[in-house]
């Protein structure tokens, strides 16, 4: 059995990155792990490894836009349609691969996830090539600094969750960032570069009264209020999405979302995942 992971989410989420300490992980517990690249724009420079299948060498953004005369969204769009009418291609490249686990690093362009049929037809045609397909949705974890950007991120996975219609796991990446209020002085300033955050389980696991409460815990009342019920009600009748913490400085931190990996695609023995450790805990400040 193959199995193959879509690691999906917006520009400067770390999913190269992830995708990288990912397979370093699965090949020291002496698992058979391969990258495959499916952003046409990536540098030459973005992999520790070098990926087993690129679809650079099929296309490539440069090349489109250099070529067709096209922007960059234009030109990517372009880049997948060619990819989709040359899947023979990607089964070629893929029938080498044998009980081997693929790890897909696509694109930050979100509008390939939430609007266009790209990636949910790419799944399709690896399900019926006999690979067990799930994504991973990573946003960073500066999304909390802001309640409504971290909203704009939660819809955002949902609406991708429903237009690829395949097991899912959603992850918010760079958790070494967060770290406890600075002091007991006072201080509110974060220190070298790390962020603060208070209730670090409610945007886990989103609660959507973040969005429909000001910073003193009133009801909002400004312009957008009705837009944010109307949000929270969504998110209240659609408990979809809640993240795994990742902090790539941790081996637990890993484990944990591999293991969740694992369970999705039912890799293996039929064990439970492993659960992250209580993040929350001492007095952190107010989210903004």
């Amino acid at each position: 059995m193959r199995y193959a992971v879509l690691v999906t989410g917006p520009a400067g989420a770390g999913k190269s990155t992830f995708s990288t300490a990912f397979a370093t992980h699965l090949r020291m517990a002496r698992r058979t792990a391969h990258i495959v690249n499916l952003d046409p724009a990536a540098t030459g420079d973005a992999f520790e490894y070098e990926p087993a299948i690129d679809i650079r060498e099929l296309v490539t953004l440069e090349d489109v836009m250099s070529e067709m005369g096209m922007g960059p969204n234009g030109g990517l769009v372009y880049c997948f349609e060619y990819l989709l009418q040359n899947m023979d291609w990607l089964e070629d490249e893929l029938g080498g691969y044998d009980e081997d686990y693929l790890i897909i690093d696509c694109p930050g362009q979100i509008e390939l996830y939430t609007h266009h049929p790209f990636l949910p037809i790419l799944a399709r045609n690896l399900q019926r090539m006999g690979i067990r397909t799930c994504a991973a949705y990573l946003i960073d974890s500066q999304f909390m600094e802001d309640r409504y950007k971290f909203f704009s991120g939660v819809l955002s996975a949902m609406s991708a969750m429903v237009n690829l219609e395949i097991p899912w796991i959603n992850i918010m990446s760079k958790m070494d960032l967060v770290s406890p209020s600075p002091s007991s002085e006072g201080a509110s300033e974060p220190r070298n570069g790390r962020r603060t955050r208070k209730d670090i389980s409610r945007y886990l696991d989103p609660d959507p009264l973040l969005l429909a409460t000001a910073r003193d815990g009133r009801v909002e009342n400004g312009r957008f209020h009705e837009l944010n019920r109307a949000l929270v009600q969504l998110i209240e009748d659609h408990p979809l999405v809640s993240f795994l913490p990742l902090d790539l400085t941790s081996t637990e931190s890993l484990e944990v979302v591999v293991s969740h990996i694992d369970f999705t695609m039912q890799y293996g023995e039929d064990e439970e995942p492993k659960e992250p450790n209580d993040l929350d805990g001492g007095d952190f400040p107010e989210v903004e």
